[in-house]
């Protein structure tokens, strides 16, 4: 799907080692492949070691794929929570490949519930995997990070939005994921010079296990493949350590990179796609993401496009407020038209 021109296209990452966290399926293993196709080593920091019921994959069955890919795998059972399982993991690692070049904090937990609603345990798995989950692997690589050429840290999570209509239906799960914001904020400017440090956030819903879960039946045909954030990973890690404190939108920055034809991350092409959480107008009208360093990912205007008829807006505003949809985000709706 990227342009054969692209200087991204070259094997960047052969040779290099990436530690990715909940590496056995979804966005994951799919950043995994794609740093495969390269000749990667990815060290698999997951929890699935057995089949789960309802989950598909464990960190054996996605070594399998990445080295089909051609790449090397290490498979290790992390629960980011423990913290011992992540020191061990890095160990090995590093006496697997010698080194760890990358990052990527893509574990994550999520319960869209409210205050009241939310119990205890789902309040410490969220705050443990996303927040605790990445701040202690980020410090345990730190060491092995800042001996490498080109180093990077890249977290899922998303930019700082401090709208109160994304804390106010699932207060805890917001906190989590803007706890792994700061953590670039706090980590890119701390280690500037020597470690990147950005974060990677889809423009639209993804299809993975997770969404399947949250939106119910159909939910697929509104979201995109895994591989548009494989894909924008690859263009942010390929970057030199200069560029980091930036939180980028995949789409923004693979139009930036040329990329022209968005239906191939499309499930269902031509279908309505679902925003996904924490991006409001501000964010979804393609203004400038702007890191610490001045660096700037050019977006593209959506008022800058014809609108169509007040028709085919409706059309598409029904289509992509299905009640599965209403239901899982607990959302409220307002639309402004004009023109």
């Amino acid at each position: 799907s990227l342009p054969s021109t692209s200087p991204f296209t070259f094997r960047k990452l052969a040779g290099c080692t990436l530690f990715i966290t909940g590496a056995s399926r979804g966005i994951g293993k799919a950043i995994a492949l794609k740093a495969a196709k390269d000749g990667a080593n990815i060290v698999i920091a997951a929890k699935t070691a057995e089949p789960h019921p309802t989950l598909p994959g464990t960190i054996y069955t996605a070594a399998e794929e990445i080295e089909a890919a051609g790449g090397k795998a290490l498979p290790c059972v992390v629960n980011v929570r423990e913290e011992q399982q992540i020191i061990d993991a890095v160990e090995k690692a590093v006496k697997a490949f010698g080194r760890i070049d990358i990052l990527v904090n893509n574990a994550s937990a999520i319960s869209l519930t409210g205050t009241l609603e939310t119990a205890t345990k789902k309040v410490n798995l969220m705050m443990d995997v996303n927040v605790r989950g990445t701040y202690l692997t980020s410090k345990a690589c730190l060491p092995h990070l800042r001996k490498s050429k080109n180093p990077h840290i890249l977290n899922l999570s998303p930019p700082m939005n401090l709208n109160p209509m994304w804390f106010k239906n699932h207060c805890a799960y917001t906190i989590s994921k803007y706890g792994m914001s700061m953590c670039v904020l706090g980590m890119a400017e701390e280690f500037r010079g020597e470690v990147a440090v950005n974060a990677l956030w889809p423009k639209t819903a993804i299809h993975t296990a997770a969404m399947d879960m949250l939106g119910g039946a159909g939910i697929e045909k509104q979201c995109r493949k895994t591989d548009i954030l494989a894909d924008a990973a690859y263009c942010i890690l390929t970057k030199p350590k200069t560029f980091t404190g930036n939180f980028i939108i995949d789409e923004f920055l693979l139009r930036e990179e040329g990329v022209k034809d968005f239906d191939v991350y499309a499930i269902a092409p031509g279908h309505p796609l679902m925003p996904d959480f924490f991006l409001d107008e501000k964010e979804l009208s393609g203004s400038q993401q702007e890191g610490a360093d001045g660096a700037k990912v050019k977006t593209e205007s959506a008022a800058a496009k014809p609108s169509g008829p007040v028709a085919e807006t409706f059309r598409v505003i029904q289509g992509a407020m299905t009640e599965e949809y209403v239901r899982s985000t607990q959302g409220v709706f307002q639309f402004e038209l004009s023109g």
